[in-house]
């Protein structure tokens, strides 16, 4: 076989195998469910959407709930979120232990009420940064263990961003760390520009692994509103301080949180 031949193929599938590993899917989050006649619009940007099982954070109801048949008929994957606990709410380690698997119970009850299959990824969504206290690890794993035990994968959504103030920490290196071998598909956040491209909708968006945390599959890039302590650097958001979609109006206020993923359905929620 000629040799320039070899070279040229061996340099083609190294190219192919680089652009595998940098690709991306762009997706969006938000707290409250954008509406089904803007699912349309939506689609026209992005490949799937957050999904929320109970209440999101701040709310005290979750209008996302019945609207998945309509989201994945509008051609979206899903990244599947379950809002969990702060640290105010676990009292001890035996506490945490049991409220994390109440809720991982919660959550698999929820995920099957609202028709997703078995092995859905559902995300654990974790809000507070810097390095788990033990009660927190506690709730955590706790949650993996049971959401994984009712036939779902266990995934969590966490802090890409080291902790200056804490010693540097990176929670989502600090959960992967004290794991126990346990299967977590993670979601970083990290808007802080660079690495974050600010409110930005690449055709061809960066792998997550770009986010700072090499073996995220998801990466949250840009919050609505922008977080001026962390991402103030970054650019194109709103005038009030909002990332606003293509497709769709601001004066809807439809504002969004941005994500990379490895996959069009990162959740692996769909139906088919």
């Amino acid at each position: 076989m000629n040799l320039r031949w070899l070279r040229a193929a061996a340099w083609f599938f190294s190219f192919v195998s680089l652009q595998a590993q940098s690709a991306g899917y762009l997706g969006f989050d938000r707290n409250t469910y954008p509406g089904d006649d803007n699912l349309k619009a939506l689609r026209q940007t992005f490949s799937y959407s957050g999904y929320w099982l109970n209440n999101p954070p701040s709310e005290h109801t979750n209008t996302w709930t019945g609207h998945r048949a309509a989201v994945e008929s509008a051609g979206f994957g899903f990244l599947v979120l379950f809002n969990g606990r702060v640290y105010a709410e676990l009292k001890s380690v035996a506490h945490a232990k049991k409220v994390g698997n109440s809720d991982a119970q919660a959550a698999a009850s929820a995920a099957r009420q609202e028709g997703f299959p078995a092995h859905t990824i559902i995300f654990l969504d974790e809000e507070q940064g810097g390095r788990m206290l033990p009660e927190q690890k506690a709730y955590i794993y706790a949650w993996v263990d049971g959401v994984t035990a009712a036939g779902f994968r266990a995934g969590i959504y966490c802090s890409g961003i080291s902790a200056k103030d804490d010693g540097n920490v990176v929670t989502a290196e600090d959960i992967r760390r004290s794991s126990g071998g346990r299967h977590i598909v993670y979601w970083a956040i990290n808007d802080a520009c660079p690495p974050a491209p600010g409110c930005s909708f690449p055709t061809h968006p960066t792998s997550p692994a770009r986010s700072g945390v090499p073996f995220a599959e998801v990466w949250q890039f840009a919050q609505s509103p922008q977080r001026k302590d962390v991402a103030g650097r970054c650019s194109n958001y709103n005038r009030d301080g909002n990332c606003y979609p293509p497709g769709v109006s601001p004066a809807q206020q439809l504002h969004v949180d941005l994500n990379t993923a490895t996959s069009p359905d990162p959740s692996h929620g769909r139906s088919h």
